[in-house]
């Protein structure tokens, strides 16, 4: 039995109390989906600026009605701080999904970026302190290691930012250490590194780069790179995430303060990642005519990423349990099923 699966055993005969902020987003919802499934009882508060109902209502498809019922949802904002206050009553171990993501958007709407993240992070954080949880996991980002030439990345070497987004997430990692140091508040932030699976969007400007490249390949619509193709990405497939979590929440004896990778530690090129959607697609019964247009490297953009993810591991347990490829065959099916419904209710209409 790994460390995971002990804890998951742990989880089923010693049912706890969760927060999930941002749990109607895509990484909230699949923590959420996971929770459930081991019994726990959860308090879910979002704002639905980038969550949806429908990942909601996904979520109470795959599990029991009496599963079901151990949910209680808030429709709040981290930036409220009384909905913060209302929202830890009582919580044993919070995971902080809640954020405006997305390099881009910070660029253009930096004041609204900064509010949600720096001020909305620190809201949920003293409610937390205040209400004595016994966890507190939040998620960091890659992204903090900004213009940092080393590869792959190691959790005690960072570089400059190289957007208000990531100011705004390596701030949440300096006020989640000084309330370690203040007040003794554990934390844990985990660096994500291209998460991607379920329910993650494939709409609008700021979606992330699978999502959005499956719905256009689905329909046969040319797929844009910015650059040459040469960037690379450690993506993570969504299993890994909420591994990562549940295994952080559930560690006491760690650092008051501890920040970890969330990745494979593998380095996938945009041209990769294009082949192997399309391999997939194929398989799926999507054929892929076009090849993909190429456009110049966007602003605030890292050129390559990869995580060493040895201290994650070593401290918490991690092992991640598929590699790119793996994860996109798992989510693929998902994207197909979902377009096509989409699709025929249209047809409907």
């Amino acid at each position: 039995m790994n460390n995971f699966e002990r804890i998951q055993s742990v989880l089923r005969s010693n049912p706890r109390k969760w927060l999930i902020t941002g749990c109607a987003g895509f990484i909230g919802s699949n923590l959420l989906e996971t929770l459930l499934k081991l019994d726990q009882t959860v308090v879910g508060l979002d704002n639905f600026s980038t969550g949806h109902q429908h990942n909601l209502d996904e979520v109470r498809s795959l599990v029991s009605e009496s599963q079901w019922q151990r949910f209680s949802f808030i429709r709040g904002d981290i930036r409220d701080s009384e909905a913060c206050k209302q929202a830890v009553s009582g919580i044993d171990h919070v995971l902080h999904q809640a954020a405006l993501g997305s390099v881009p958007r910070s660029i253009e709407d930096p004041v609204l970026t900064n509010d949600s993240n720096i001020n909305g992070f620190l809201n949920i954080l003293v409610a937390a302190r205040d209400a004595s949880v016994k966890s507190f996991v939040y998620a960091a980002s890659s992204s903090t290691y900004g213009d940092h030439p080393g590869l792959p990345k190691v959790e005690d070497r960072i570089g400059r930012p190289l957007s208000p987004y990531a100011v705004t997430k390596y701030v949440n990692e300096l006020y989640a250490e000084v309330f370690g140091r203040c007040y003794g508040f554990r934390t844990t932030g985990l660096r994500y590194f291209n998460v991607f699976g379920k329910r993650q969007d494939p709409n609008g400007a700021y979606a992330a780069v699978i999502p959005k490249w499956i719905a256009t390949m689905v329909a046969d619509k040319q797929v844009v790179i910015n650059g040459d193709g040469s960037t690379s990405r450690d993506f993570c497939y969504i299993a890994n995430a909420v591994q990562a979590n549940l295994l952080a929440a559930m560690n006491p004896d760690g650092p008051a303060s501890g920040i970890y990778n969330v990745a494979v530690s593998d380095a996938t090129t945009l041209n990769q990642l294009f082949d192997y959607l399309k391999a997939i697609l194929n398989a799926n019964g999507i054929t892929v005519t076009k090849s993909p247009a190429y456009r110049a490297f966007r602003d605030g953009d890292v050129r390559h990423s990869q995580a060493n993810v040895d201290k994650a591991m070593r401290e918490l347990g991690y092992a991640p349990e598929c590699r790119i490829y793996d994860g996109l065959e798992a989510t693929i099916p998902w994207y197909v099923q979902r377009i096509s419904k989409e699709a025929a209710l249209e047809a409907g209409q």
